[in-house]
């Protein structure tokens, strides 16, 4: 079955099991999927996490080694100045801004919880610098609060897919965790992170190799055009 034009007839019942059948295709095809970014501790993750704002996470990763070698707890940051926690970082975009928000997160970390990251997704989005989509990356990689977190990828895949109507990240985030249990949440987000940066791409997605094609309406994917019939000699 094609789902292109039936996504606006379909039920929530249909959509909940598409959504599922995606999820399961996807799995299968990346059954090694997890965060791209490298972390030791809570603390790294959410530092690698504010990073990766406007930034591949290859780029981060070839950063922070250096910066948590320098700066290996919050009470580091804390005492730190954000310029002098700007040169490790300045290859990232947006790194001046960066640089005062991981240092503001870590002086509240001190200040309000010991030093430590919170599991909370309320609490940690308390935290300088720390939105609701980093907030809630920190928590499903930390086992914290359940969260599927909306980045650009999940965004796009999730419009593509039928799954949404909106453009709000929050909103496009209910969506999502109305078609899919809560424990599918944390590998659902990740799964489109992956697909969308491996095969659904932004400008031409690869169609041709994706394992959930034919459960995919494609909204907003144009058509690509089909090569005129030769003439027969």
């Amino acid at each position: 079955m094609s789902y292109s034009g039936q996504v606006a007839r379909e039920t929530i019942e249909s959509k909940r099991k598409r959504a599922a059948e995606v999820m399961d295709r996807l799995e299968r095809a990346m059954p090694d999927v997890r965060i791209e970014l490298d972390y030791g501790t809570p603390l790294e993750l959410l530092v690698a996490v504010i990073l990766s704002a406007q930034c591949t996470d290859k780029r981060v990763n070839l950063v922070t080694p250096a910066l948590f070698q320098r700066f290996p707890d919050a009470h580091t940051y804390a005492q730190a100045s954000a310029s002098e926690v700007e040169p490790f970082i300045q290859s990232c975009g947006l790194y001046r801004a960066k640089a005062k928000s991981i240092v503001a997160a870590a002086q509240a970390l001190v200040a309000e919880h010991g030093g430590e990251v919170p599991r909370s997704r309320a609490l940690l989005e308390k935290l300088p610098g720390v939105g609701h989509k980093t907030a809630g990356v920190v928590c499903i990689h930390l086992g914290g609060d359940d969260a599927f977190p909306v980045d650009t990828h999940v965004k796009r895949l999730a419009w593509r897919l039928g799954f949404t109507r909106h453009e709000d990240p929050d909103k496009v985030e209910e969506d999502m965790r109305a078609l899919l249990p809560s424990e599918r949440w944390a590998k659902g987000h990740q799964l489109l992170v992956w697909h969308g940066r491996r095969i659904c791409f932004a400008r031409a997605p690869a169609c041709e190799r994706c394992p959930v094609a034919d459960l995919c309406p494609k909204k907003g994917v144009p058509a690509r055009p089909t090569a005129a019939p030769r003439e027969s000699s």
